[in-house]
């Protein structure tokens, strides 16, 4: 199917001034934004939000705000609160203020997880466990309302249960409860926290096994609003057939869906029979020119196939630069800062061919012009007076913009 079948709209837009059309006059238009959420991490921005970057760091944002428009930003447990009582709100903060004030939308990740949680929960017993979990959900969801109204809430539940790498209060907990009565517990918490949230069940496991668990979770009657899919293809990229195929299994649901963790590799790829991506630990893991060609074309591609589906409404890349989840060469940009072809690529994408640049038009005697463009958010210009407007829906619309000056 068409990318621009979902992700466009011929548009009639009535330009005024003073409540009266702007007719037979030059207007220029331009896209602002993209509806569809094209984010990557943004946690190695934390120094930077917080007065305390490099000038690399500097580079490296300038590089990732040219691409993406929405981050998701890091609440491992075991990170943010190492000590219980002492959580690193105030840094966290303001990193989603300063993503928040160019104009991305931030998203959390995780706010349960077994992976990666306070080693203190260990030290209490299972019913003080639930509750520190619930408590933990309620505090981030309120301190954060407003800056951050979308979560990753519960992280990977399929394996949660059975998880036997070591011991954690997490799994602690899901195995003595269960998975559906875990995911209502802290649904039911974040929820109650900040209902306006957008709330992600998120998971890794692509497998009928996460199926049966979201039937289980809708048929319990708890509110999932997006079902987040993990992609790291580290063995070799899906293929369009498997991501398409994959994506209409979990389609079926009628929820929105959130590409939430992808990497495609520009280095070697990790061998077929490693079953957990974690336990592939070599020291080195170089980017290589071949590798960058492959990334680049696979890259384009992956975003290519997740734009022709419908029911996708975000991407999110695990890692702008080489080295960092499980030092795999992962990223759009190498270790000492370039970018590579898959940059340009996606870059070529996002802000090229599924973009309006600023282009002149004549409106007609009633005030209007006709043009094409992906749905997003748009500015309109003449004469020093501007206006803001939306495009928000696929096909043929009508707009309204009315001038101002500043």
């Amino acid at each position: 199917m068409s990318i621009r079948e979902f992700r466009a709209a011929g548009v009639t837009l009535t330009v005024s001034e003073g409540g009266v059309p702007l007719a037979g006059r030059e207007v220029t238009v331009a896209q602002r934004d993209h509806a569809f959420l094209f984010g990557c991490i943004g946690f190695d921005f934390v120094d930077l939000a917080n007065g305390a970057g490099t000038e690399q760091d500097e580079r490296m944002a300038e590089l990732w705000l040219g691409l993406f428009n929405a981050v998701t930003l890091p609440f491992y447990w075991g990170g943010f609160e190492p000590e219980r009582g002492r959580p690193d709100t105030a840094r966290l903060l303001a990193t989603a203020r300063w993503f928040a004030e160019r104009g991305r939308v931030v998203k959390g990740h995780p706010l349960a997880w077994h992976t990666v949680t306070a080693d203190w929960l260990m030290d209490l017993p299972n019913e003080e466990i639930a509750r520190v979990q619930v408590e933990r959900i309620k505090r981030e969801m309120t301190d954060f309302a407003g800056v951050i109204d979308m979560w990753d809430v519960i992280n990977e539940v399929v394996i949660m249960p059975i998880f036997d790498k070591y011991d954690n209060g997490i799994t602690r907990i899901c195995r003595e409860m269960g998975r559906i009565p875990m995911v209502r517990m802290v649904f039911d918490a974040a929820r109650e926290a900040n209902p306006r949230a957008t709330l992600l069940l998120n998971d890794f496991d692509m497998s009928a096994a996460y199926e049966c668990l979201i039937e289980g979770v809708l048929e319990a009657g708890i509110k999932i609003d997006v079902l987040g899919l993990q992609s790291h293809m580290h063995q070799g990229y899906w293929g369009e057939e498997k991501t398409l195929a994959t994506i209409d299994r979990f389609a079926r649901y009628g929820l929105p869906i959130h590409f939430t963790e992808t990497t495609l590799l520009s280095g070697h790829l990790m061998p077929p029979e490693i079953v957990d991506l974690n336990d592939y630990q070599i020291p080195e893991w170089p980017t290589t020119p071949e590798g960058e060609a492959r990334q680049a074309d696979e890259v384009v591609r992956h975003y290519r196939t997740l734009l022709s589906h419908p029911s996708v409404k975000a991407m999110t890349y695990w890692g702008m630069t080489d080295g960092g989840w499980l030092g795999a060469p992962g990223g759009f940009v190498r270790a000492d800062g370039t970018p590579k072809p898959s940059y340009e690529a996606l870059h070529n994408l996002i802000k090229g061919e599924w973009w309006l640049p600023p282009t002149t038009m004549r409106t007609d005697g009633e005030g209007r012009i006709r043009f094409n463009g992906f749905l997003g958010a748009y500015e309109v210009t003449a004469d020093g007076a501007t206006a803001e407007f939306t495009v928000d829906a696929p096909g043929d619309v009508t707009v309204e913009a009315a001038l101002t000056k500043p």
